[in-house]
């Protein structure tokens, strides 16, 4: 019997005492603390029996949520969503547990609605119009009023704002926001993904005026002040050959003793988006730029995003640096941070940057070949204590004049990328240092973190298992595999057609890095400190880690009353840096099934990277496009799926299919709608 309980039965017992001995007071003083000892044992018992997360909804229309901390999940029927949609944050009613069954439970409350609205194509039935949904999650049709078609014309593809829907046993009403052209058009495709995950190119009028203003108004004398003035020492940038904006720019200058100052020098916007302005209620909004294969969508009007903050070549610049005087093994002797102005040399990409390495020979080849081989040494302590190898190859498109995906292709990761990674990293690292400590109070302040917990042991268990079946034993240490055993086996498959199956496996083992105001360091990269602050072009929460810095630097303590504000702006930045992943891999997951739409029949070779009951997932060696063989479609013989060995096996023929095999396929066929792609094997 719990405590409770005996509480319960002794005021019963004291109850009747009372009763039986006429003391009238006593005994209704008795059954009053029995009701509320009933009262809050029924509160708690109910209270338990709710939990809040992130709703997923399959294309049949069940919803499930995975409990926090664990692969447990509860399952949502059909009839029990109430109207909440995928990804909405919801509060769930548990039902009764039976043995043996997946727990099951109910929407009590939508909490969050995680959509803006929904792209799809105009219908008309009878004399009602409807948006039949392009996201196959979403269940039900909208219904648009005729006078909120917006001219919209049947069989077009618009973006839809649901208006109405408080009945779930009614189809929502909804609004025409914007018509976006036919479909399969290509820009009609990569709007309708932007939108949907509440990204628009165009800003608010109110928003753009501001930025013509800063804009026009440009850079003055009075800007310099205070600033520590860097124009003299050389400097340049390394970007993508698409780019359009710079953040980052590094500089080099040799000293005295031998050792060399490097300045990390970071574009100033907070030096012009302000706090309560438009430009920075849009920028806080949007929380980051969105990469599409086709274009960038700015956190930040282009006056600002590409002209007034972009460090642009031959022009000066207000920067925040960090400047750290550094021998050629990366050891730190002095470091510096604050407000500067730069005037950048010259604008390298990474790939001609790399050639005048590979060259020996070029402009600014002692400069990058000094940066080169420190940043080489900041790489190896970095995996030396504790970093985990978690870089992806990144799937490239060459598109024509219509958007039509020419070729595929992945980008390899070279010295450049990773000379200017690694200086990224370590002014990211000791500013999250620098202010986690006041070096005079010895009190820790309020501060924006980047950080990555450790991964959950349960998906750890499964990997090991995983790896185990591929024939890779590995050690295991407090319910993790060790940082260096996971980077000796990927190093060890360099060449093997299995490495990126299996780096995939690792990446989903872990968890996702988030950005908090409470520090617990950074797993994958082995920190106990981090921060962004190196991008706040597209990046809001560098922008937040640049006026906390300044703040800090000028003796400005941040109120405690203002402390919940950081602490929701960490919250929403997670979400839409999760938004905008979302919407990069819709726009790449949509292009390589129209590029094989336009192959099929032709032949490839791949590599097995999933084995289910119903078939094959193959991933193409050269453009990466995953597709299925169906195990319907392997007519030759009847073929069974075995888990333990993550293969199947043919009866008749015993011919074997197993994770990270060769083979040879063609493409049988691809669905635009369902964005998936149909192979055949030879």
């Amino acid at each position: 019997m719990n405590g409770a309980s005996i509480c319960i039965t002794r005021n019963l017992e004291l109850c009747l005492n009372d009763y039986y001995n006429k003391n009238k007071h006593g005994a209704i003083l008795a059954i009053y603390a029995i009701l509320i000892l009933v009262k809050n044992k029924l509160n708690n018992s109910t209270s338990n029996r709710y939990i809040e997360g992130s709703i997923a909804i399959s294309n049949k229309g069940i919803g499930t949520i995975r409990i926090k901390g664990s692969d447990d999940i509860i399952e949502i029927d059909h009839n029990f969503l109430h109207t909440a949609c995928h990804g909405d944050t919801v509060k769930i009613l548990l039902h009764p547990k039976r043995s043996d069954k997946t727990q099951t439970g109910e929407v009590s409350e939508i909490l969050r609605r995680s959509k803006k609205g929904y792209s799809g194509v105009i219908e008309k039935e009878d004399s009602t119009y409807f948006l039949a949904p392009s996201d196959l999650r979403m269940y039900t049709d909208i219904i648009i009023p005729e006078d909120k078609l917006n001219e919209a014309k049947i069989g077009q593809k618009v973006f839809v704002v649901i208006t109405e829907w408080k009945d779930p046993k009614k189809a929502p009403i909804g609004k025409v926001e914007k018509v976006l052209g036919m479909p399969m058009e290509h820009n009609a495709e990569m709007e309708a993904i932007a939108l949907e995950k509440g990204f628009s190119q165009d800003f608010p009028v109110e928003v753009e005026e501001e930025a013509i203003q800063i804009a026009n108004r440009g850079i003055t004398e009075v800007d310099f002040k205070n600033r520590k003035d860097m124009r003299n020492t050389t400097t340049f940038t390394i970007d993508p050959i698409d780019a359009k904006d710079f953040d980052d720019a590094i500089s080099i200058k040799k000293l005295p003793n031998n050792n060399y100052e490097i300045g990390v020098h970071i574009a100033d916007v907070s030096h012009y988006v302000k706090i309560k302005t438009a430009l920075d209620d849009e920028a806080r909004d949007r929380g980051t730029s969105v990469y599409l294969v086709d274009r960038t969508i700015p956190m930040l009007p282009e006056e600002l995003s590409n002209g007034l903050c972009s460090l642009n070549p031959n022009v000066d610049r207000l920067t925040f640096s960090a400047v750290f005087e550094l021998d050629m093994n990366g050891k730190i002797y002095n470091e510096w941070f604050g407000q500067s102005v730069i005037h950048s040399d010259k604008r390298f990409t990474y790939e001609n940057a790399q050639q005048i390495l590979d060259n020996k020979k070029g402009v600014f080849f002692e400069e990058l070949s000094i940066l080169n081989s420190i940043a080489k040494k900041l790489l190896k302590k970095r995996f030396d204590e504790g970093a985990i190898m978690l870089e992806q190859e990144e799937v490239k498109f060459k598109l024509d004049n219509n958007g039509v995906p020419i070729s595929v292709y992945t980008k390899a990761r070279q010295d450049t990328n990773k000379l200017v990674e690694e200086f990224m990293l370590l002014a990211n690292r000791r500013v999250a240092e620098y202010m986690s400590m006041d070096k005079k109070t010895g009190n820790k302040g309020i501060f924006l973190y980047r950080i990555h917990d450790l991964p959950n042991k349960e998906k750890m268990k499964d990997l090991y298992t995983f790896l185990k079946k591929l024939g890779y034993n590995m050690k295991m240490k407090d319910g993790l595999i060790p940082s260096e055993e996971i980077n000796m086996l990927i190093k060890k498959l360099e060449n093997n057609p299995l490495r990126e199956t299996i780096h995939t496996a690792v990446i989903r083992t872990m968890a996702k890095a988030i950005y908090s105001t409470k520090n617990i360091g950074h797993y994958g990269l082995g920190f106990k400190f981090y921060t962004h602050f190196t991008s706040p072009i597209r990046r809001y929460p560098d922008v937040i880690v640049h006026r906390l810095l300044k703040d800090f630097l000028a003796n400005k303590p941040i109120p405690k009353e203002r402390w919940h504000d950081y602490d929701e702006m960490s919250q929403e930045a997670s979400s839409q840096e999760k938004e905008a992943a979302e919407a990069e891999r819709a726009s790449i997951k949509y292009k390589q099934v129209e590029y094989m739409s336009k192959r099929v029949g032709q032949k490839y070779k791949g590599i097995i990277t999933g084995v289910t009951e119903w078939g094959l997932y193959i991933e193409e060696d050269e453009t990466k496009c995953e597709g299925m063989v169906r195990m319907r479609d392997l007519k030759n013989d009847y073929y069974t799926f075995d888990k333990k060995y993550m293969s199947i096996k043919g009866q008749k023929t015993q011919k074997k299919y197993t994770l990270g095999d060769k083979v040879s396929f063609k493409v049988k066929g691809a669905d635009m709608n369902k964005k998936t792609i149909d192979y055949e094997l030879i």
